[in-house]
């Protein structure tokens, strides 16, 4: 399966030098040196098999890794155990175990408001920007760990993360960060009810998607007006954007 449908981008070898890889924006990911961004597991962990197995059936949204959903459960894990070959770190290291994700708490202004005040606190802005956008003062000198330019997450112009869609998904984004991203893991930072609050606020910066969050947050003179400023017309990829 590997050879019949990835190795033109992630390599032969697994090493992310496949032929397809000087044409893409963002390189494939390098099996070899086994840090993976999407995990339910602490920050330089490997992740679980059901990590792996979710990856390459949701694909990455922004990159040209599609969702394989065509292919067989079956076939996706006879996948994730072909990957696993690749690099010497999955006979030395075992798997991170995944992290507790407690029940996520009611949507209330009080929750939205603190985690707008978090945003600031955190210092999200320097490269998620002060609406969201993606273009704080920070994001255009990022770079990851091939040491490629790799910008925010534009949350006003997207619906989707890099891993996943639900609240759920990014409570862990920020909880276990990306590896290989300049996106920290916030574990040692803030308690779980504070990154709960933060995922409610982000929500409300997704102005083109309806969200529970947005929602109540227009209910309020200062949201309605936040969100009409933040306004933006566009593909999902921020094409054409006009203010």
């Amino acid at each position: 399966m590997y050879y019949r449908f990835c190795w033109g981008c992630h390599g032969f070898r697994g090493d992310g030098n496949g032929e397809n890889g000087p044409y893409l924006n963002i390189l494939p990911r390098n099996f070899v040196a086994a840090t993976f961004k999407c995990r339910s597991t602490p920050t330089g962990t490997l992740p679980t098999d059901e990590d792996l197995f979710d990856s390459v059936g949701r694909g990455f949204t922004n990159s040209n890794m599609p969702a394989w959903i065509s292919l067989t459960k079956q076939q996706r894990a006879d996948m994730v155990a072909f990957i696993k070959t690749f690099s010497p770190r999955w006979k030395t290291d075992k798997s991170g175990d995944p992290i507790n994700v407690p029940a996520e708490p009611a949507v209330t202004l009080d929750s939205i408001k603190h985690g707008k005040e978090l945003f600031t606190k955190l210092e999200c802005w320097k490269c998620h920007g002060q609406e969201g956008r993606g273009d704080g003062p920070s994001a255009s000198t990022l770079t990851d760990s091939n040491d490629q330019p790799i910008r925010p997450y534009n949350f006003a112009a997207g619906s989707r993360f890099k891993c996943g869609t639900t609240n759920h998904d990014l409570y862990k984004i920020f909880m276990t960060g990306l590896d290989g991203t300049p996106m920290p893991s916030f574990a040692d930072v803030i308690k779980p009810e504070d990154a709960w609050d933060l995922v409610h606020y982000l929500r409300t910066l997704q102005v083109t998607h309806k969200s529970p969050e947005l929602a109540l947050w227009m209910t309020t003179k200062e949201g309605a007006e936040i969100v009409k400023a933040q306004k933006i017309v566009g593909t999902p990829t921020g094409a054409d954007i006009e203010q």
